[in-house]
């Protein structure tokens, strides 16, 4: 059995063949965090891990005892203001105004498998066999709150997951100020942070730092996990690389606001706490009302920062990741954006279509500018119906010109926002999120519909459902491009307004969840003014979202790298556009866009009718290289190699489950003069195994390719005199291994 429970329920060990998590309540009846790590046997008795001692000018619990202060207690869900002055996992405010709260442990449940989220993406299992949870209830006997933490273990994966559950059983209203999914609380403070940080066009980069006294932390209060903060983070011995050595990870399933926090106290142990983001929040709990809190998923690694992307890309891909979709080969796609913008007509898009078609397209995607009156961005936008000047036979006509000629059909929306200037504001101008009598800011000339309120998600549902109903769509991209300001709802109380945010994204997971329950059969793409919103509260509805607006590929190699600390390869839309590029007028060679963008849902933004037949050809390869391999790229396990933040070169593979198959992608960011010969170790390849390279057809074996290199050596080393093709600034490679 993977939880043990020992002395009556005194010590709850959650153990499988790769992790432990050892609990211990307390003195007091509170729960009391032991271990998380490499897995350890069982014992019936693991209190020798509780350390205490007297220590001047701390409080005590007891008048009796001076041994024994929350303040230097490892804790699984502390409280403030009772010995202990480090930040909370719960904060309850009380009708007498008080903050004080004392939980203790009332009684466990053990259950097979896992239950969903109320209202809330989580992962998931296909059998009970895959995972148990346990249920831990803690009550505050006198204030009447129950708390209910829940922990699932996997059977076979290094992961935990936890969330936690509020309920008023008392008789009096409570307001929770403060409710973070996760505490935990380290023997020891001896790790580096990593986060993934950006902003708009350069999205979660890794950043590195070493813990020291105090709080480190990454949040959002924008209303989305943002583009500048990711709702992940992860500790890392400092020995640890990516291959080798301890890191533990920890990743919110939301897309709103959220804190992610480390809190050092001075005697090096180390809190990690993460959950919703207390500030501007306040959530008012009536008798009998019951508050659901979002999942953190916490993975261990022994086998560094490789070990623990792989453990997060699986899970997400196989049990967060929902639909019809999850599995399937992605189709290629061509997207009219960064081709035509919204100038455009039918005619256009057609014989945009018929090129795509001819060079190896499976989809075209209709961007912005089709419907109510949007010829530009301070229009339309609520007006989910088409403009029929524009395209005169309506969305189904085009739908099914476009699939007369071959390829399937993908629409854009933009479902959470409205224009001033739209038929939807002037008949509801309440229904946005504002502040009365304050000035309402705009992004884009755009205002963020109030989702808050159930009417306003019923008329959106109403309007993109009869659309998706009427024509042959088989793709919708999902958009998001602004954040949310004035954060204040007409349709609440004031003393509920600390709700607004977290209503809204219940909104947004609520329409969500009944187009993609109306529409199985429809792919969906999130995406965030690009890589807003790319978290894994977005996974669970859509397989993949839209890594970045920044489509360089020299930027791109950055930013798929750090995403791919955590989020499979399948889940990053990853797309050739034109050169010189929108966002950076920089130019780069067509085969280095394709062989950056082959490591994600790849597809294409521009107009393949501008290119050269010589460009054209290369599209044609790079077409055929994804249809013989993309389930491999999607399916196999991805190691990072190289880093394009430590120097000129980046790298990284794909392995076949079967360890058959491997893709190496190399890329050098500028040339070199008379440069080093170069080689590349290799990673997770089967030592026995003698893998051809299909493009001269040399045998390597495994153990040659791991442990002495593969030759990489390009012209730049020397001097180029035999004909060859002279290497050049955003040189790549692709080198395909096949067993022999």
């Amino acid at each position: 059995m993977p939880i043990h429970i020992h002395q009556q329920g005194k010590f709850f060990h959650l153990t499988n063949q790769k992790i432990s998590y050892i609990m211990q309540v307390l003195e007091d009846g509170s729960l009391g965090n032991l271990y998380f790590g490499k897995k350890v046997a069982d014992r019936t008795d693991f209190s020798h891990l509780i350390e205490s001692a007297y220590r001047p000018n701390t409080a005590y619990a007891s008048q009796e005892d001076y041994s024994f202060s929350r303040e230097h207690m490892r804790q699984e869900f502390p409280v403030y203001g009772t010995t202990d002055f480090r930040h909370p996992a719960i904060s309850v405010l009380y009708e007498n105004g008080s903050r004080v709260s004392a939980f203790q442990v009332k009684e466990h449940a053990v259950h097979s498998g896992k239950r969903k989220l109320a209202g809330l993406p989580s992962t998931y299992v296909e059998s009970p066999e895959e995972a148990t949870t346990l249920e831990i209830t803690l009550e505050d006997s006198l204030a009447g709150v129950v708390v209910m933490l829940n922990y699932t273990l996997y059977e076979d994966r290094p992961v935990v997951t936890r969330s936690v559950r509020v309920r008023n059983d008392g008789q009096k209203n409570v307001k929770l100020e403060r409710l973070l999914s996760m505490n935990l609380d380290l023997p020891d403070a001896e790790y580096e942070l990593l986060q993934l940080s950006g902003a708009w066009g350069r999205e979660r980069h890794p950043y590195f730092r070493r813990l020291i006294p105090g709080i480190q932390s990454v949040e959002s209060a924008r209303g989305s996990s943002s583009h500048y903060q990711n709702p992940f983070i992860a500790l890392k011995r400092p020995d640890a690389t990516e291959q080798t050595g301890e890191v533990l990870g920890f990743s919110f399933v939301y897309s709103g606001n959220f804190l992610a926090q480390v809190e050092v106290d001075t005697y090096n142990v180390a809190r990690v706490s993460m959950g919703i983001n207390p500030f501007g929040f306040g959530w008012l709990l009536e008798p009998g009302q019951t508050f659901q809190a979002p999942e953190v998923v916490m993975v261990h690694s022994g086998n560094g920062l490789n070990g623990m992307s792989q453990t997060f890309h699986s899970l997400y891909r196989q049990r967060l990741s929902r639909g019809t979709w999850r599995d399937k080969e992605r189709p290629i796609l061509i997207n009219n954006w960064e081709a035509t913008g919204m100038d455009f007509t039918e005619q256009q898009l057609l014989d945009f279509a018929e090129t795509a078609y001819q060079d190896g397209v499976e989809l075209f995607v209709l961007d912005d500018g089709w419907f109510g009156g949007r010829r530009n961005e301070q229009a339309g936008l609520g007006d989910w119906f088409v403009n029929r000047e524009l395209l005169p036979e309506g969305i189904d006509g085009l739908a099914e010109k476009i699939e007369a000629i071959g390829l399937r059909f993908g629409l854009w929306f933009e479902p959470e926002m409205v224009n001033a200037d739209s038929d939807l504001f002037r008949a509801h101008p309440d229904w946005i999120i504002h502040t009365p009598e304050r000035p309402v800011s705009h992004g884009r000339h755009q205002y963020v519909l109030d989702f808050a309120r159930s009417e306003v998600v019923d008329h959106i549902y109403t309007m993109i459902s009869k659309i998706l109903r009427e024509a042959k769509i088989s793709y919708v991209k999902w958009d998001m491009n602004r954040c949310i300001t004035e954060a204040y709802s007409p349709s609440l109380p004031a003393e509920r307004q600390g709700e607004v945010f977290h209503r809204y994204m219940l909104g947004v997971y609520d329409l969500y969840e009944r187009l993609t329950s109306e529409f199985p059969e429809i792919l969906f793409e999130f995406c965030a003014s690009g890589g807003g919103r790319f978290d894994p509260g977005m996974i669970y509805y859509s397989p993949q979202g839209w890594t970045s607006d920044d489509t360089d590929a020299v930027e791109r190699l950055k930013i798929q790298y750090g995403t791919s600390f955590v989020y499979p390869l399948s889940s990053m839309g990853a797309h050739v556009s034109a050169a010189p590029n929108e966002q950076l007028h920089r130019y780069t060679p067509l085969e280095t866009r394709g062989n950056v963008s082959a490591f994600g849902s790849f597809g294409y933004e521009l107009d393949l009718n501008k290119l050269t037949e010589q460009e054209r050809a290369i599209v044609k390869e790079q077409i055929m290289f994804i249809k013989k391999y993309r389930k491999i790229i999607h399916s196999g396990t991805f190691y990072r190699l190289m880093s394009p933040f430590d120097g000129n070169y980046c790298a990284w593979m794909v392995v076949s489950e079967d360890k058959r198959t491997v893709l190496v992608g190399q890329y050098k960011i500028l040339n070199e003069v008379n440069a080093p010969f170069r080689r590349l170790h290799l990673i997770g390849l089967d030592p026995s195994i003698e893998y051809v390279d299909i493009s001269d057809g040399k045998g390597y074996y495994g153990d040659e390719l791991m442990h002495i290199g593969l030759v990489t050596s390009d012209t730049s080393c020397g001097q180029v005199l035999d004909g060859r093709k002279p290497s050049c600034d955003f040189d790549s490679k692709i080198y395909i291994f096949e067993a022999k």
